[in-house]
């Protein structure tokens, strides 16, 4: 299977980590979405990243929904097994996408437009739906045990794209998820080798 990944992309960082979980082995290539190439809108017409190739050839795309393809085909579930849990964690994965859509927002703006363009009131607005989906967040936390779901793959992929694009602006008031960030790293660093990187 080949994936097309970023590294700093936060929805990358949780596939990768999801196909280590899964116990399924990809051919992980860095893709610049800018560059449009062509191998990538043959998988993906919306020209996004990560997108899956799987071996019989069928493209697989957006994170969410190669998540659920991993959970099908690896050795390792996702998912918890219960309907209520699996529910619960569905919705933290959705959550944790969320934020980091606002995230990525704020990023593109001042990345992509002029500086006498930007839009703060837009901009402060995609921040304060991502500052309120943290303190929702940090009243949720699942209980890490040995082998993660893929709430807790989504909250390592999204406090490790917090920690490399908005250090030192995000962890005041919110101890359970700096807590957990940590943790995930000393319990799991080949899987934390696989959260955002530059």
């Amino acid at each position: 299977m080949k994936l097309f990944y970023a590294s700093a992309s936060p929805y990358s960082a949780k596939v990768r980590m999801g196909a280590a979980v899964a116990g399924i082995k990809i051919e992980a290539g860095t893709t610049n979405t800018a560059n449009e190439p062509t191998e990538l809108l043959a998988a993906n017409p919306l020209g996004k990243i990560p997108s899956l190739v799987t071996d019989d050839g069928n493209a697989v795309f957006d994170s969410r929904a190669i998540m659920q393809y991993f959970d099908r085909a690896g050795s390792q579930k996702l998912y918890p097994r219960n309907a209520a849990k699996r529910t619960d964690a569905e919705v933290i994965e959705a959550l944790c996408d969320g934020i980091c859509d606002s995230l990525l927002l704020v990023i593109y703006e001042g990345r992509y437009r002029p500086e006498e363009l930007a839009h703060k009131p837009w901009v402060d607005m995609q921040w304060t739906k991502a500052m309120r989906g943290l303190d929702h967040l940090e009243t949720r936390i699942p209980r890490l045990g040995k082998v993660p779901t893929n709430a807790h793959l989504a909250i390592a992929a999204l406090t490790g794209y917090l920690n490399l694009r908005f250090a030192g602006k995000w962890e005041r008031g919110r101890p359970k998820l700096k807590a957990f960030s940590k943790k995930f790293e000393t319990g799991f660093p080949d899987l934390a080798a696989l959260r955002p990187s530059a």
